[in-house]
């Protein structure tokens, strides 16, 4: 019988401090860039500069204009990656977030016997960071800035070198939750997509993405400053 509870928390996590850090969107690179003070050694250095000394950058902007959120039919995705409520029989507390990339699930703790559990896509970043965090900023249709490597190898991305604005073919999606330790963003973002169909599944890229009608239901239920729990597991 497969078991819908949420998992228990798995001690092996990543320490911030010594990992790479991560960016999300269509492709992610999990090493620092120079728009959040690292460097690429493969990218143009002439890009560097720019980004660097454009303080509009950061942080992401929201779109000026509040789409409406496209509801998908949930048929298209495994029953199994559709919003549904499960049984808590963690010692999570209510309003926790708890992340399981390993599974593609997301679980947003109703209360102490019930949480509702949504299907997300998880890309490489996805499981570049595990550990305690909480929501530090959140963006409706939040503008997504590519790293510069991106900028310099890929020719969409190369179209946005100052960020692509927020809105329905934005990567990021309707809405985006930033994740921190402390003061300090750990670049790991729980967003939406306008690809519904890698809904359970891994992804080429991006850290961890949801329906766009499931992170806007995310988004208005959890706080900024909200727990969040992300577990260390690799890709299956």
């Amino acid at each position: 019988m497969t078991d819908h509870s949420i998992p228990l928390m798995n001690r092996r996590r990543l320490v911030l401090g010594s990992i790479a850090l991560l960016t999300c969107g269509s492709r992610a690179v999990a090493q620092a860039h120079p728009l959040y003070g690292g460097s690429d050694p493969g990218a143009d250095p002439s890009l560097a500069a720019p980004w660097q000394s454009d303080p509009t950058l950061l942080p992401p902007k929201e779109s000026e204009t509040d789409f409406p959120v496209p509801q998908v039919n949930p048929d298209i995705i495994p029953a199994e990656f559709r919003r549904q409520t499960v049984p808590n029989n963690s010692s999570y507390k209510p309003g926790t977030v708890i992340v399981d990339p390993a599974h593609r699930f997301l679980y947003y703790v109703q209360d102490q016997t019930t949480a509702i559990r949504f299907g997300v896509g998880v890309g490489r970043a996805g499981f570049a960071w595990s550990g305690s965090a909480r929501v530090g900023m959140k963006r409706r249709w939040p503008r997504w800035v590519p790293p510069v490597e991106m900028v310099q190898r890929d020719e969409r991305a190369a179209k946005w070198p100052n960020g692509m604005p927020g809105g329905p073919e934005n990567p990021l999606g309707a809405r985006a939750l930033y994740l921190f330790v402390g003061n300090e963003d750990t670049l790991y973002r729980i967003h939406g997509t306008n690809e519904p169909r890698t809904i359970g599944t891994a992804v080429s890229s991006g850290c961890v993405r949801m329906l766009n009608q499931d992170i806007a239901e995310l988004f208005d239920l959890v706080p900024v400053g909200a727990p969040v729990e992300v577990l260390a597991g690799e890709p299956v």
